[in-house]
């Protein structure tokens, strides 16, 4: 039986709700939002239910939504149950779709024609500016993040070893015992494809090369706070600061590396903080070295590196969307590696893949200065990381 991620369970209640938003499935490339709307088709049946697919779409304008969506009010009138969910998949791919949408869901509306839309496609920065210049107050977001470390040991028998060096993408699970088309698949399939087909059909990209070394960097310094000026050093035709800001949250926006800020309770302070880089996929990481699987964790300085970073998407990507903010803090050579934050409550997290020469006065600064709800060490010592990885941050509250 093909594993189901929690997404479907949330999708299935909320469409067995009276009829009340869009339901827009968003997240990276590869993350399995078609597998789990198949899923769902397979449940509910053909009956009650009306898929249509833009992947190989060459109308060129709205029309074909139009079409689709005539097409599900007959199914709908012609049925004998109370009401029909229409799917649209590859949405992005229809020119100025979400107008589209927008008329035909507001028509349903005065009508009183009781279809439900599920909205979904791999392009997921189209897809947000769609949301944002069409549709707002009409839709609720269904976020469909990389894959957890529990979701890739339940679906594919990772081990957390595995899990940290191989990353979250189903896809790519059956080809680890072939490193180097494993790594392939990852670069070209995946990073490639999204940077190429997301960022930069959507933005205007005057350096194209920049923001792609920009990324590469975001993977060699992840876990790293490196100032917008120290990148300038780093990165050839990089003009200024802005330029660089810009990109970063496009990548981040994109489900590749993003730029955590500084918690401070002074916003402007945090709003002007050095990022500290952080991949939201451990596989970035790994598919760009020259290492391997054995080799890496014969290397215990790098290899602490990308257990941290595991954590640290880990983090990001189990708390996006549930009012939970993620920082780092920094303040003279006091550092601690994670701070959440929600409502009034923090919770400062290091990380040590090591006991020997483990240090606290970053913790203990930190504590002392905030007074943190909770303080975690994720280390030999306190909380092993491959139980941490295992933790839903949210219940830490």
């Amino acid at each position: 039986m093909a594993y189901s991620r929690p997404q479907l369970k949330t999708l299935t209640e909320r469409l067995n709700e009276p009829r009340r938003f869009i339901q827009v499935i968003l997240g990276p490339r590869q993350t399995g939002k078609t597998t789990m709307v198949q899923q769902y088709l397979s449940k509910a049946g053909a009956a009650g239910t009306h898929y249509a697919t833009a992947d190989e779409l060459a109308a060129s304008d709205g029309i074909w939504i139009s079409q689709q969506w005539e097409a599900a009010r007959i199914k709908y009138k012609s049925s004998s149950k109370k009401g029909l969910v229409f799917i649209i998949d590859e949405v992005q791919k229809v020119p100025d779709w979400s107008s589209a949408v927008k008329y035909e869901w507001d028509k349903d509306t005065r009508e009183k024609i009781n279809i439900k839309v599920v909205l979904l496609g791999s392009a997921q920065l189209t897809i947000q500016r769609g949301l944002s210049e069409s549709l707002a107050g009409r839709f609720e977001v269904i976020r469909f993040p990389h894959w957890s470390l529990i979701e890739m040991q339940k679906a594919f028998k990772f081990t957390p070893d595995q899990f940290v060096w191989f990353g979250g993408y189903p896809g790519a699970a059956g080809l680890i015992n072939d490193e180097a088309r494993w790594k392939e698949y990852i670069k070209n399939s995946l990073i490639e494809t999204t940077i190429s087909k997301d960022i930069f059909m959507l933005a205007k990209i005057d350096k194209p090369a920049l923001l792609k070394r920009l990324f590469e960097l975001g993977c060699e310094y992840s876990g790293q706070i490196l100032s917008f000026n120290k990148m300038l050093g780093q990165l050839r035709d990089a003009k200024n600061t802005t330029t660089l800001s810009n990109y970063l949250r496009l990548l981040g926006s994109a489900g590749l590396i993003t730029g955590l800020e500084k918690y401070s309770k002074r916003k402007v302070v945090t709003r002007s903080s050095s990022p500290k880089l952080q991949v939201l996929n451990t596989a970035f990481i790994s598919s760009q070295t020259n290492y391997n699987f054995k080799s890496v964790r014969r290397q215990p300085a790098l290899w602490g590196r990308i257990i941290e970073s595991a954590v640290g998407a880990h983090l990001h990507n189990s708390t996006a969307g549930k009012g939970i903010n993620l920082y780092y803090w920094r303040e003279g050579n006091n550092e601690v590696d994670f701070v959440l934050e929600m409502d009034d409550k923090i919770i400062a997290i290091e990380v040590k893949s090591s006991s020997s020469g483990v240090k606290f006065n970053g913790m203990s600064t930190f504590a002392k200065k905030f007074n943190p709800y909770k303080t975690l060490l994720i280390s030999p010592s306190g909380i092993s990381w491959q139980e941490f990885l295992q933790t839903d941050p949210v219940t830490l509250f």
